[in-house]
């Protein structure tokens, strides 16, 4: 195949065809994630035999897309919402009778699966949220049973509660009024302050777990430094112990042993991952690793009880995620599955990380990604590019596989993601930067990498797009409003176009997270956070929209309600400004089902090619199997 082959969209982002691989505690058997007549399940096999899975589970509604055993490995766990509310059940399903179980039969709720536990086989702690909307009270289920017991009533309006190895609640978080946060001791039914932290260390700043004596609780803390840190804190005497750190990125995920949750290994995410080692033998595994899947980002997903065998997922930016089972006796490797195979038949384009400074002074690391017949150098002549934003805001981007590089690059253009200030991993001085600072010098920092990437003669000025889901569809809204000059088009998804708004109509559990979206955004009930929302909504500039926009939402959104999306519609009708919209009515915050992503996706492809000239693949049927509803702007369809 040579560069200029389009790639099918259905290669790129239909279903996978394997991932989230996980071992049952006796590291027997594999389960996974695969369709099942185009519905992702959950597959079972022998370990190390994929290819004799069976579908363990044949659900034909959204896909499932995590999936873990119980510690006893007698049922495999997974949850699901039926329509993209969020309203989340908790399921269990037996290997042997392939019996399908709902733990959390209760319409409108959503039940969180909060721990399990190898110290009490066959009980799962699950949180619901039935009596109050805004708080999860914690119940202990049996497996076997479905039998529900009360272990937490959270009449403390604790946003976090935290349980050992014995399931027992040890913690708590909840938020403080300044956008904060406290932290608790729980001793029994004794529930004690234990740390008060500011808003930016409360967001970086979270128990994880305890070792496997529950004496020690493993910290990610910030407290009295720059970057977080993973660090033990003896629970009786409060003495802290830092195992790993980096002076200028945070911690991102660990390896803890299976049995005794010692730290053994953690991340370090700056432009490219890096692992920090706490045991030797370690140490030589990912030296093997490395051997292995040379150029690979990888994580260790999965281990058996013995840790014998563990499961490991790999990327880099030119080969889709691929499983591979790792025999640490044996010291073998062996290539499980790759999530995408049919794209081996294809070029795929480098991905290149690029470090600037910000317009004050702060370290920007964005990612470029080019055709792939041009490599990661600058283009001959300058190339439409499309600005990929992450959401979040409080994300971020990284280095590896990414589906919609790869497609926008097929297509003809230069992408960027930018790691704009707010993003996680570099530090409580970045995200500190971001404070009230969306559509300002959030977004100074986009159209800076914009300006770079002129100036580098990498982008088109003419043709330049900006695009983003969440907070990614807010910041096209802005772009749209704010800097109408920069930008050729915008595709906002599931965006944000009043802040006010937002704020008041987030999801009841996301309770203990309204003070710091407050302290972030602007406070509604203050006067003058109403007045800083309202100068940083899009909906009220719409008269400064003078480009194409497309834009798309899930109608049972409960993150970014479809009123953000329905409002804007309205006002640009309303001026007499063309705009196209696009609704899902069974989806929410994103789109899961395969044939709503599929059609969402060749829309922005069309859309794209208009406005900034570069490959479209044709239809065919990929608007077939999707739910769709062009609300407005149909018309600029109608020759495709």
């Amino acid at each position: 195949m040579t560069a200029q082959t389009l790639i099918p969209r259905k290669l790129l982002f239909g279903n996978a065809s394997a991932f989230g691989g996980r071992l049952s505690p006796d590291g027997r058997w594999l389960t996974w994630i695969a369709p099942f007549e185009g519905v992702l399940n959950i597959w079972i096999a022998p370990t190390g035999e994929p290819q004799a899975g069976e579908p363990l589970t044949r659900t034909r509604g959204r896909p499932i897309t995590w999936q873990d055993w119980t510690p006893d490995g007698r049922f495999v766990m997974f949850v699901n919402d039926e329509n993209g509310d969020e309203n989340n059940h908790a399921f269990i399903v037996d290997p042997r009778t392939k019996e399908i179980r709902d733990l959390t039969p209760i319409t409108g709720v959503n039940a969180e699966i909060k721990m399990w536990s190898r110290q009490v086989p066959g009980k799962i702690v699950i949180g619901l949220n039935d009596r109050d909307p805004r708080w999860h009270d914690l119940y202990i289920v049996d497996a076997e049973t479905g039998e529900r017991d009360l272990l937490w009533l959270n009449t403390q309006d604790f946003g976090y509660i935290g349980v050992d190895w014995q399931l027992r609640p040890r913690h708590a978080r909840s938020s403080s009024p300044d956008g904060g946060a406290k932290l608790w001791r729980i001793d029994g039914g004794k529930v004690t302050p234990w740390v008060d932290l500011d808003h930016v260390d409360g967001w970086l700043t979270w128990p994880t777990l305890f070792d496997g004596e529950s004496r020690r609780l493993l910290m990610r803390t910030c407290i009295g430094r720059e970057t977080t840190v993973f660090a033990w804190r003896d629970w009786e005497s409060g003495e802290e112990t830092v195992m790993v750190e980096h002076p200028r990125f945070d911690v991102g995920g660990c390896l803890l042993h299976p049995m005794t949750f010692d730290l053994e290994a953690a991340n370090i995410s700056g432009a490219r991952v890096d692992w920090a080692y706490v045991t030797p033998q370690v140490e030589a595994d990912f030296e093997l690793i490395h051997a292995t899947v040379p150029g690979f980002e990888f994580d260790i997903v999965s281990q058996s009880d013995d840790n014998s065998k563990w499961i490991i997922e790999a990327h880099k930016a030119e080969q889709a995620l691929t499983t591979f089972l790792y025999d640490r006796d044996q010291g073998i490797i062996t290539e499980l599955f790759r999530a995408r195979p049919a794209l081996d038949a294809y070029r795929l384009a480098p991905m290149r990380s690029v470090e600037t400074k910000s317009r004050d002074g702060l370290d920007l690391v964005s990612y470029l990604t080019l055709p792939a017949d041009i490599g990661t150098e600058r283009p001959d002549v300058p190339l439409p590019m499309v600005l990929d934003v992450h959401g979040g805001p409080w994300s971020r981007d990284i280095y590896g596989y990414r589906g919609d590089h790869q497609w926008l690059a097929n297509r003809g253009y230069a992408v960027l993601s930018v790691n704009y200030r707010g993003s996680r991993g570099f530090g409580k001085s970045f995200i500190a930067a971001s404070e009230k600072q969306h559509a300002a010098k959030m977004h100074d920092d986009l159209i800076n990498m914009v300006d770079w990437a002129v100036r580098e003669g990498i982008a088109d000025k003419s043709k330049i797009a900006i695009f983003g889901a969440s907070y990614g569809g807010y910041a096209s809204f802005v772009g749209a409003t704010f800097t109408p000059d920069v930008f050729c088009c915008s595709v906002p998804v599931v965006g944000i176009t009043n802040l006010l708004t937002l704020l008041e109509s987030i999801p009841p559990y996301w309770a203990g997270f309204a003070d710091f979206m407050y302290r972030s955004y602007g406070d509604p009930k203050t006067e003058d956070g109403q007045a800083l929302l309202a100068e940083r909504s899009p909906i009220h500039k719409v008269d400064r929209i003078k480009k194409p926009m497309l834009i798309f939402h899930g109608a049972n959104d409960v993150r970014c309600k479809i009123a953000e999306s329905d409002t804007i519609v309205a006002a640009m009708q309303a001026k007499g400004i063309p705009v196209t919209y696009v609704v899902y009515p069974d989806e929410g915050h994103g789109f899961a089902k395969p044939g709503n992503r599929i059609a969402y996706l060749a829309l922005a492809e069309a859309f794209f090619a208009m406005h900034l000239g570069g490959k479209c693949e044709p239809f065919g049927d990929d608007l077939a199997d999707s739910s769709h509803e062009i609300r407005a702007g149909a018309e600029i369809f109608d020759k495709l």
